[in-house]
């Protein structure tokens, strides 16, 4: 073979090794395929960098094509995706982007959940649904605190082992009233008459302790906890004021949301939320939009035990915050509760049966819990 030809071989191997390594990258990052573009905001990106793989369901299904910093102050940064149009059919309205690790200390990917049947289909550029990452520095700091709190406990267990190692030897040796008590027969007989003496008032004691244990299970299984405590576990009032407020803002809100009980929970005097996409609006607005501060309050009619009914209009309002929180990636700490219970009216016609989001701007100030 002559040296042109070798040399034209030589530049058309090279050439379709080039053309096949650009067409293997390009149909990695979807350079070749149909996509469409969605965005999520988060307020830290963890490391995401742009060109990371998307993944749906697991499955590689895009590449960050960028990411966009806030434009002031208290922004959220913004992830923009490439998807290949045949996710289009699994990824709805209420899907939810995280960032994921692979591995302990591997790279950063983009992950989105699979939409729920019947919910809304997704647009090229809409903004879905997110949850903020979990941080690796921040667990490494959690779990250093709790190596430092189990080295502080095996301190403590040594020293009260030698404490005890020393209240022994004093009692082996007749010291002290104990020490008497065990090498003294004639006194460990009068205390035992003594004893005796007792058992009956003991008996009674025992008996009054067993009655406040069930009384104590009796409540537990009243009409809350039927669809609030047995089955969420909330077996502490603190619960129901941990978030709560004394009264609503003196700011007028800039956004409010309305249901009634019925449009949210099942039965009369349920804590269960059974339509819960009712909420996807609010939980939507509030993870999309900057806010003072937010309040959930729950009223109730005129009917009813005013305790049972402030307890109960207190849960729903706990119940729908932590939907909302859990759902939906957005600043929960000022986000509030409050209810109401019974309510009265001059006009008997009017359903005082309500539940209200109200949203406040920036600069609003919150009462005092009710604590």
């Amino acid at each position: 073979m002559s040296r042109v030809a070798r040399l034209g071989a030589f530049i058309v191997v090279t050439l379709a090794i080039l053309a096949a390594g650009v067409f293997i990258i390009g149909s990695k990052a979807y350079l070749f395929r149909p996509t469409y573009q969605l965005k999520a905001e988060f307020d830290n990106v963890a490391g995401l960098d742009a060109g990371a793989s998307v993944q749906v369901g697991g499955v590689h299904s895009g590449t960050v094509a960028s990411i966009e910093l806030p434009h002031r102050p208290g922004g959220k940064v913004t992830v923009i995706m490439n998807l290949d149009r045949s996710t289009h059919e699994i990824i709805k309205l209420d899907s939810v982007a995280s960032i994921e690790t692979e591995g302990v200390l591997g790279s950063q990917y983009l992950s989105i959940s699979f939409g729920t049947a019947g919910e809304p289909d997704v647009h090229d550029g809409q903004v879905i649904q997110s949850k903020p990452p979990l941080e690796v520095s921040a667990l490494l700091v959690k779990t250093s605190a709790i190596l430092d709190s189990s080295q502080q406990a095996i301190q403590n267990t040594t020293l009260a082992t030698a404490h005890l190692n020393s209240i022994s030897a004093k009692i082996d040796s007749g010291q002290g009233s104990v020490g008497a008590l065990i090498n003294d027969k004639a006194l460990y007989s009068n205390l035992q008459r003594s004893t005796d003496s007792l058992s009956g008032t003991m008996v009674q004691a025992q008996a009054g302790v067993t009655d406040f244990r069930e009384n104590m299970e009796a409540l537990k299984h009243n009409f809350l906890l039927s669809g609030y405590f047995k089955k969420r576990g909330y077996e502490d009032s603190a619960d129901l004021e941990a978030n709560a407020i004394a009264r609503l803002p003196a700011s007028t809100p800039e956004k409010s949301f309305t249901y009634s009980p019925k449009q949210l929970f099942d039965g009369g005097d349920s804590t269960k939320l059974h339509n819960q996409k009712s909420l996807n609006e609010a939980g939507q607005y509030l993870a999309g939009n900057q806010f003072g501060c937010a309040v959930v309050v729950v009223a109730a009619g005129a009917e009813g035990d005013s305790e049972k009914v402030k307890v109960l209009t207190q849960a729903r309002a706990m119940i729908i915050r932590e939907y909302l929180v859990q759902h939906f990636g957005f600043d929960d700490s000022k986000f509030k509760t409050l209810g109401l219970g019974k309510q009265t009216t001059a006009k008997p016609e009017a359903d005082l049966d309500t539940i209200q989001l109200m949203v406040f701007p920036s600069g609003c100030e919150l009462p005092a819990n009710n604590k």
